[in-house]
């Protein structure tokens, strides 16, 4: 059975940074989709980041240049490096696992989430 679980998120000031680590078992994240999504109370859930299965990336435009997706297979492991955070991006911060190498056909694993806080 597929589990991804999250840790690393926590309460930080505005400016500051945070590591999320997603650890993965049985389920291989080399050569899959993966992705950080968030949903703050009210929101809809939001895509933050994205990583296909050949490396590329993607993010969205409120955190494009502050934040960095990255896999590290050997650990199975999927990472969300976080800087300069705003307490805008203050949400439960979900890692997400699709079945396939691309991202077309959405994601069908998920964690239970991690809270990011930011205060100013």
């Amino acid at each position: 059975q597929v589990q991804l679980v999250e840790s690393g998120g926590g309460s930080v000031q505005a400016g500051g940074s945070l590591r999320l680590s997603c650890a993965a078992s049985e389920y291989t994240v080399r050569n899959v989709c993966m992705a950080w999504c968030r949903q703050a109370p009210g929101k809809e859930r939001e895509r933050v980041a994205v990583i296909d299965g050949v490396g590329v990336t993607s993010y969205a435009d409120s955190v494009k240049g502050r934040f960095t997706i990255s896999k590290d297979a050997a650990k199975h492991s999927l990472y969300l490096q976080m800087g300069s955070l705003k307490p805008e991006d203050t949400a439960m911060y979900y890692c997400a696992g699709a079945r396939w190498r691309n991202c077309l056909s959405g994601f069908t694993y998920w964690g239970q989430g991690t809270q990011v806080t930011v205060s100013s």
